[in-house]
């Protein structure tokens, strides 16, 4: 210490007290964490959350099947009944019964039979049987005709709706695919054509070119027919 009382430094300088070394007190500074942005946190999605192939599967067979009982449940009586009729007409036991039928009734009127007497020498009322059985029988199979259109019908406009999407999805995919490819400045020979894939297909353009090809084959076919006398 000097003779104004003020310690002396190693070196020899003037020190006012409580600014030496061991005095100084550097603040404490906590370490922040940077914020993390949420979007740009991206997950994979986990494998077991993606339905496989054969729920995917199932889950369409029980969807179409429950539609399948919601329309038999609309179905009406009469519908039903000739429903009925005409599957036990498609089946052999139909054909087994009018063999039976109709070979006893012959046999019976023609041969003769002792438990069954002649009833029909001229198989007059066989034949008009025959006829009244073949009307019904026929007003049934149309009737179970126009259900069985209806319901293919159905199915078609079905399937024509999910190639339509099927086309847009892969559509998008084709303008996706493109983009990378611009992107990364990738070329080929057939930029035109996936040019022209990009677009959608337009629906009733594409039936209008079917409907006027099948004019012109008719009218195609009306002049190679051979004239007539």
């Amino acid at each position: 210490m000097n003779s104004a009382g003020l310690p002396l430094a190693r070196n020899g300088w003037m020190e006012p007290e409580g600014t030496g070394t061991l005095a100084i007190r550097l603040p404490q500074v906590e370490p922040t964490e940077l914020p993390v942005q949420a979007d740009r946190m991206t997950s994979a999605p986990d494998p077991a959350d993606t339905p496989s192939l054969d729920t995917i599967l199932e889950r369409s067979i029980q969807a179409l099947m429950a539609r399948r009982k919601e329309e038999e449940s609309a179905v009406t009586k009469h519908q039903g009944f000739a429903t009925a009729i005409g599957r036990f007409i498609g089946s052999f036991g139909f054909v087994y019964t009018h063999l039976l039928l109709f070979g006893l009734w012959v046999l019976a009127n023609t041969v003769g039979l002792r438990a069954i007497p002649v009833f029909d020498p001229e198989l007059f009322y066989m034949a008009t049987f025959a006829a009244v059985e073949a009307i019904f029988l026929t007003t049934l199979v149309l009737i179970n005709q126009n259900r069985m259109s209806a319901a293919a019908d159905k199915r078609a406009e079905l399937g024509l709706q999910i190639n339509l999407l099927t086309e847009h999805e892969v559509t998008r995919l084709l303008h996706l695919v493109s983009a990378i490819a611009d992107r990364l400045k990738v070329r080929s020979e057939m930029d035109e054509e996936i040019e022209e894939l990009k677009q959608d297909v337009a629906v009733g353009a594409v039936l209008d070119k079917i409907e006027n090809a099948d004019v012109v084959e008719g009218e195609s076919s009306k002049e190679d027919a051979p004239p007539q006398r």
